[in-house]
């Protein structure tokens, strides 16, 4: 895949193959991190039913996801599955993320759940696999938008001026 006109080949965004394939490796690896986390809670609260306490146990979980994405992007713009996957996300001048601009990355990165979250509300969808194939849909919907978007970035890298790109440059590509 040719990157886009006017961008340097080392600015070119990675592969949308590329992308969806860290975004999965992501989700497992995350597996490992809101387990013990998850575990933590329980234990610290006495939960003993899962749904006593969910909203609690969410709001954790979305704060140890926010620590692990916005400390591992100020700190180093990877991930441990972005380096598997040889990718970095950089401001849009090239240069390393804030913490601030790290934080509001992570809050914007939601875009790729919440239309398909609303919709399964709203449908009043109960059913695990109904709200799977909702998800999947809207992930990879809101994926496909890349290959739209200006440098083939993702909508939340537009919004909050990050881009993501291969690490190291490969200037055979």
């Amino acid at each position: 895949m040719t990157p886009a006109v006017g961008l340097p080949l080392a600015m070119a965004a990675p592969t949308l193959r590329r992308r969806l394939a860290c975004f999965c490796y992501e989700g497992l690896l995350l597996f490992g991190v809101l387990v013990p986390a998850a575990y933590l809670y329980s234990s610290l609260t006495q939960q003993r039913h899962a749904l006593s306490g969910q909203a609690g146990l969410q709001a954790f979980l979305f704060l140890v996801l926010g620590i692990y994405f916005v400390w591992f992007w100020a700190r180093g713009g990877q991930t441990l599955a972005m380096k598997t996957w040889r990718i970095r996300v950089v401001g849009a001048d090239g240069h390393g993320l804030s913490q601030t601009r790290a934080l509001l990355r992570f809050l914007c990165s939601w875009i790729w759940f919440l239309p398909a979250l609303l919709a399964i509300h709203l449908a009043g969808v109960r059913s695990a696999p109904a709200m799977f194939a909702a998800l999947t849909v809207g992930v990879l919907g809101y994926a496909a938008l890349a290959l739209f978007a200006p440098g083939r970035q993702f909508l939340h890298d537009l919004l909050c001026g990050t881009r993501l790109r291969r690490w190291p440059p490969d200037p055979n590509v």
